[in-house]
This record gives structure tokens, sequence and C-alpha cells, in this order.
């Protein structure tokens, strides 16, 4: 009998949910910056093998005493990812002392009933002054399996660790299926990853990507209709850049990755709007 479950991935923020979830999945359907809290939504990637099917659920990074309301929203969103999920994957940056976020994470899965898997990440990095302390947890959890997301070491051995604690049932998606994420959001996800990777720290988290229109033209080009939503007017002539450059390297940056993954020509139709009210959409 096949075995088939959920498998929740939580921790704090910037912990390497999101590349962990690319590398489990074997492609990108989450994106992944260097800016905290860059997931919006439980995104689910499927993984699918002989043993069964197993489908993972990457929340939205734990911040601790976060003030505002898409901070308190996301927040919410992982706490309820935790319910209705066979095993609970806690993945945790050893480069990182524990500190008030790691505490608030633990004490939400503490309760949970599910088995519990310590992932400690990053482990190919040549300083990792904290993992002894992550090690000690150990006994606190059902395993333990350390890894390298960003190299894909251990991923393997990580997925048949959490195969050996998922109840048996049949598969919930087809067996070519990645993720569950619609076509649109994808696109918008990798429009706001390139839009963090060449800001960094100037535009704050809460800008925003709308995909309006997907089209395939006759001479087979995808045309791509977005909208870039940020909270100030000084935000969007940030974006924008001067004489346009930015927003101009945006869309080449995206473009570019777009082109390799849908082996077609992309025509991008990028704008930048002022909404200082976007965030209620999520409320």
């Amino acid at each position: 009998m096949p075995k088939s479950g959920f498998v929740v991935m939580i921790g704090r923020s910037n912990v390497g949910k999101s590349t962990l979830l690319n590398a489990l999945v074997g492609s990108k359907i989450a994106i992944t910056t260097p800016k905290p809290q860059t997931t919006r939504l439980p995104i689910q990637g499927i993984v699918t093998r002989k043993e069964g099917q197993m489908v993972f659920i990457d929340t939205p990074g734990v911040l601790k005493g976060a003030r505002d309301s898409l901070s308190k929203k996301l927040g919410q969103m992982a706490k309820a990812s935790l319910n209705q999920v066979d095993v609970i994957a806690y993945i945790v940056d050893p480069t990182r002392e524990i500190g008030d976020e790691e505490r608030e994470v633990m004490r939400l899965i503490e309760p949970m009933t599910q088995p519990k898997i310590l992932v400690i990440n990053k482990t190919d990095l040549d300083r990792i002054p904290y993992i002894d302390f992550y090690r000690d947890l150990g006994e606190k959890f059902t395993a333990i399996v350390e890894v390298s997301a960003l190299r894909g070491t251990h991923v393997g051995k990580l997925i048949q660790t959490i195969f050996d604690y998922l109840p048996e049932g049949e598969p919930y998606y087809p067996e070519d299926q990645l993720t569950n994420v619609p076509n649109k959001f994808w696109l918008s996800e990798i429009i706001r990853e390139k839009l963090f990777l060449r800001l960094r720290q100037e535009v704050p988290y809460t800008t925003h990507v709308e995909v309006e229109d997907v089209d395939e033209r006759e001479n087979g080009m995808i045309y791509i209709k977005a909208t870039i939503y940020t909270t100030e007017e000084r935000y969007k002539r940030m974006i924008i850049g001067a004489k346009g450059q930015g927003i101009k390297e945006i869309g080449q940056s995206v473009r570019h990755e777009l082109e390799l993954a849908m082996d077609a020509k992309v025509f991008l139709d990028l704008t930048v709007d002022v909404d200082a009210h976007w965030m209620q959409r999520f409320e």
C-alpha cells in the first residue's frame, strides 16, 4: 500500500524553507530572496515516488512581535497550516542563535501530536556556530536530518525519513503535478522575487504583484500583463528608477527566467501603481 500525506514546513523567518521546498520538489515553485517573509501564502509542493506521495506546505516565516497587519496575518496563516497535517518539518538555521522567534515556533509545535522532524539547514556553510545547540534539541523530535537546501545535500534522506512517518493512502494529486499554485500566482511570485533581489532593503516587503492577463499570441509569444503595487509614491519612484532603468532591469530579469521555464518568447507588460490599501485583501 502506498503512503501519502501532508507535510507542513515551519520555521522562523529566513531559514531557507522556500529554497528547501524547491530542492525537494526538484523545480522552482517558491520564490527565494534574502528578504524575510517573502512567502505570502502557504504554497504546496508535491513529491511523488514509488513509495507514495507527500504534499509539502511552505508557510510564511514566523516573526515574533510583528505589529503590522500583514505580518500578523502571515503569522496566523503559519499557525493555521499546522492543522490536519501528517508530519511537521521544523526548519532551523544553525548560523543564528536560538532567540524569541525560534522559541515562538517551538511553542507552536510543542502540543502537536504528529511526528516532528527537526531539519537543520545550511550545513554547507563554513561557519555554523550554533549547530550543537540545535542538535541538543533532538530528544524533543521524532527524527533529525541535517541538510543543505542550497546544494541539495541529504535532501533525498529527508524525503525518505518523511516517508517513514507518513500514513498509508492513495495520492492526492496526479503523478506529474508538482504544485497546487495557479499559473498567475506563480508568475506574480517570480516578478516579486526579481523586484526584491534588485532593490534589496530599499523597498518594503509590503510590495505586491498582481498578474491581470496571460495570453499566448498567434506567433507563439506569451503576453503577460502585471502590475506592481506599493503603498507610497516614493516607493513607486524607487521601483521605476531613474529614466525607467529600474523597472526595465526587473522586466529583463523576469523575461529571462520565464523564457527559460516556458521555452517561449515572453512579452512582459509591467506597470507600477500606488495602492495604500492593497493589504486589506489579505484580511
